[in-house]
């Protein structure tokens, strides 16, 4: 995937965190600890909308629909 650079704006001590985080070796600069940082909310915030969209769930509703056809005969499913 290909990198394009922007310019952000982030207080002074946000900064120094993420500046410890790369005198440390953690990442070797600040672009990709703030390219990881960003990619980890991101991907929070879509594990958290799945979770939010899975409890609007009818269980019973799910339950039926995936056992639908299930009463069917086995011989009669092809071979795998």
């Amino acid at each position: 995937m290909s990198s394009v650079k922007v310019a952000i704006t982030i207080d002074s001590g946000t900064l120094e965190r993420v500046d410890g985080l790369v005198a440390r070796k953690v990442y070797p600069n600040r672009s990709r600890a703030i390219q990881s940082a960003v990619a980890e909310k991101l991907a929070r915030m879509e594990r958290g909308r799945l979770a939010s969209e899975c409890a609007k769930l009818d269980p019973k509703f799910e339950k039926a629909l995936a056992e639908e056809g299930l009463g069917q005969e086995f011989d009669t499913w092809p071979a795998y």
